[in-house]
């Protein structure tokens, strides 16, 4: 007599047996087996029924759904400003100048100046930060004792809550011209150096932070994928002979390659964005031929420079590049085999 194993939250009505299955057998029913087999059997359901159905699911994603509509989604409607010639005290019943603002801020050394800054600060963030919350992840859950494991985590979390005035301040306080370094170093008889106002320095002094300051916080999401693998595929390999670093090549990395690629595909959407207030709070310590980027761009040039409308056209032309990486990203990553970020 075949018999049926029901999983929680499931019923005894959605566990069928096959009729060829041999005496003895066990058929399984997962939870959600009933709601497909509803949706199959069931596939005309209107609107409103679907709402009265999963109207908890709705009810608990309202608010991030009224989240991105009012600043995200709504905000857009602002981007008509980019095409004209925008007056505050008139509102957006200003002059309408079609591509002008673009043509300019084409034609602005300025411009190209915080795109150049901008590209090069991102494949550095790309070739150095993005790769170091999934190594980090990796020497933590290679770390055996769970007590070691959770205080190192505390650690490595912490940075990630300071705000950035305090990080620059603290770095200012090492590295700058009056900072510990340089007192070290007068002590000892050698020159000095400042740091944070070396412009071929910069660059890599505003991965560095970010690198401090996000790796830790960086690896939750790994840490998550990490502990998503089947522990029977190392016991496997174990069995077959692999070493740690064969199961790290055949077990471990393959099975976080998909969340690696979603966050990488999120990483191209935000590509022209290096951190605003970062870069802010330290521009002044090269000039903004240096260190000048989109961002500031649009903050100096928009609202204290009062260039609204060709501001207007650079955050929509960030916006659109962005966009338009994410698309590419993704449907390569369907060509590879993989979910990205949507089917």
């Amino acid at each position: 007599m075949a018999q049926r194993a029901v999983y929680p939250g499931g019923s005894s009505a959605q566990a069928a047996v096959s009729p060829t299955a041999p005496p003895g057998a066990t058929s399984t029913a997962w939870p959600g087996a009933g709601a497909e087999a509803t949706l199959q059997a069931h596939p005309g359901l209107s609107l409103l029924a679907r709402v009265r159905r999963d109207w908890i699911m709705l009810a608990l994603a309202a608010p991030g759904i009224a989240y991105f509509l009012v600043f995200y989604y709504l905000p857009l409607l602002g981007y008509i400003i980019a095409f004209q010639d925008y007056q505050p005290f008139l509102g957006f019943d200003s002059p309408y100048v079609g591509m002008k603002n673009f043509t300019d801020m084409l034609r602005d050394n300025r411009f190209w100046s915080a795109v150049n800054n901008t590209l090069l600060i991102t494949m550095m963030q790309l070739v150095l930060y993005f790769p170091a919350p999934l190594g980090l992840a990796l020497m933590l859950n290679g770390i055996m004792s769970i007590r070691v494991r959770r205080i190192v985590q505390n650690i490595v979390y912490l940075p990630h809550f300071l705000s950035w005035v305090i990080v620059v301040a603290l770095f200012q306080e090492i590295l700058g011209g009056t900072g510990v370094v340089n007192h070290l170093l007068r002590d000892g008889g050698f020159g000095t150096m400042n740091v944070l106002s070396d412009p071929p320095l910069f660059k890599w002094m505003m991965v560095f932070q970010l690198i401090w300051k996000e790796t830790g916080w960086g690896t939750i999401i790994y840490l998550a994928a990490l502990l998503s693998i089947d522990s029977t595929l190392y016991e496997a390999a174990a069995v077959d002979g692999a070493n740690r670093w064969q199961r790290l090549w055949n077990v471990t990395l393959p099975g976080i390659v998909a969340v690696t690629v979603l966050l990488l595909i999120l990483r191209l959407g935000s590509i022209l964005t290096v951190g605003f207030e970062q870069i802010l709070l330290q521009r002044a310590f090269v000039g903004p031929d240096s260190g000048e980027v989109l961002d500031t761009y649009v903050y100096f040039n928009g609202i204290v420079g009062g260039q609204w409308g060709i501001t207007a056209a650079a955050g929509l032309v960030k916006g659109i590049v962005g966009l338009v990486l994410v698309l590419s990203a993704n449907k390569i990553a369907h060509r590879l085999g993989q979910d990205g970020v949507y089917r």
